[in-house]
């Protein structure tokens, strides 16, 4: 985010109400409801790289609800009232996906087969069960799995149990995006990629981006840069940390996992996409200093890990070809939970980012409560970005 005296190029000035910085699933959801809820507003978004370039494009499509914890651990940390409210958040976010955008699920890859949660300890098992018990205590539904229940519906074997989530989902990330993208640009918002943000500035009671394509002059600014931004405000350092993640992908077999999967108190993931391609990321607990800062690349030590985890747990992708491998750039809030608000030293520019790891699941109504808070609504305190 930093810009060469060779390769300032910022001397024209495009006039807009409101300009985001983001090209991924958070900035693409506050075009939708900018042009929805604020339908008179002039709205221009940014990307510095291809739209959908960054964690968007790079994660493994799991729209599922809570967050980064068990939901035991949730209400641990919040107590049940406020951890139900963050649960019942991300629930409402999957349906505002489908009321408002997901008409044709087969077009999107969309497919509601819930997700599950493995555990290969019985310690884990335990936790699960804590779960969910406390889960259907508060009307959320969920099933248990034993060992055999988790060979014959996921084709996994070394797990002692688990939980499913009924109510969750998975999607095509790109296509949702792309879907997002169709319906705001016939609204009329303006979409600006391979456009990098270099400064944000003051003029009066008006704010002036500049990027490497020219100058933004606008009313106001939001911030859906996620992972990234620290490089543009220092506000968000220690506030949202960018981590890496590590994903691979096998060639397709036909199709014998129920739904997605969650391993490892969440840490690890996999999941078969409706064309039999398997994906499976996480292991970053294996080598968490390398996998802070900006650096997008693969790890061996967690690539490595990954092809075990097939080996152990996977037989029917045993030999199967790996067809992909790579990283993306997430962010990851102090506490678990995104961010949503304006800068304390600048209230006309605003924010919403560190998913952790939950963006699909999360960012299409963080995206609302943050324009319905700009229409004069209150932001939840959870979400606030004057929290901590």
């Amino acid at each position: 985010m930093s810009v060469s005296y060779w390769l300032d190029k910022t001397d024209g000035t495009a006039e807009y109400d409101i300009v985001i910085i983001g090209g991924g699933i958070a900035g693409h959801s506050l075009c939708y409801w900018f042009q929805k809820i604020m339908p008179k507003m002039k709205v221009a978004l940014v990307e510095k790289g291809e739209l959908g370039s960054g964690a968007t494009g790079r994660n493994a499509g799991f729209v599922t609800c809570g967050s980064v914890e068990h939901f035991n651990r949730l209400v641990g940390t919040h107590g049940e009232k406020l951890a139900l409210e963050m649960w019942q958040f991300s629930e409402e976010n999957l349906k505002l996906l489908k009321e408002e955008v997901i008409k044709d699920p087969s077009s999107l890859s969309f497919e509601e087969k819930g997700s599950f949660s493995l555990a290969s300890t019985d310690n884990e098992f335990i936790e699960l069960k804590k779960s969910a018990d406390l889960m259907r205590r508060l009307g959320i539904e969920v099933d248990m799995l034993e060992e055999k229940d988790i060979q014959n519906r996921l084709g996994a074997i070394g797990f002692v149990g688990g939980i499913k989530y009924v109510k969750d989902a998975s999607i095509h990330p790109i296509k949702l995006l792309e879907e997002l993208y169709r319906i705001s640009s016939r609204k009329g918002v303006d979409f600006f990629s391979q456009t990098e943000v270099f400064s944000m500035e003051k003029s009066g009671d008006k704010r002036i981006l500049k990027t490497n394509k020219g100058s933004f002059l606008c009313d106001a600014i939001v911030m859906a840069t996620n992972g990234y931004s620290s490089l543009i405000h220092p506000f968000f350092k220690g506030k949202i940390e960018p981590t890496r993640g590590q994903i691979l992908a096998v060639e397709p077999v036909d199709i014998f996992m129920e739904g997605p999967c969650y391993a490892n108190f969440v840490l690890d993931y996999f999941r078969q996409l409706p064309t039999g391609e398997l994906l499976i990321g996480g292991f970053r607990q294996l080598d968490k200093e390398k996998e802070q800062g900006f650096s997008d690349e693969t790890n061996p030590t967690i690539q490595k890990a990954l092809e075990r985890f097939i080996e152990d747990h996977l037989p029917k992708l045993k030999d199967k070809r790996i067809t992909h491998r790579w990283s993306g750039i997430m962010g990851f809030s102090q506490d678990g939970q995104p961010f949503i608000g304006s800068l304390p030293d600048d209230p006309q520019v605003y924010f919403l980012g560190g998913f952790t790891a939950h963006g699909l699941g999360l960012a299409f109504h963080g995206a609302k409560t943050l324009v319905d808070a700009m229409a004069g609504k209150e932001i939840p305190h959870w979400l606030s970005g004057r929290r901590v």
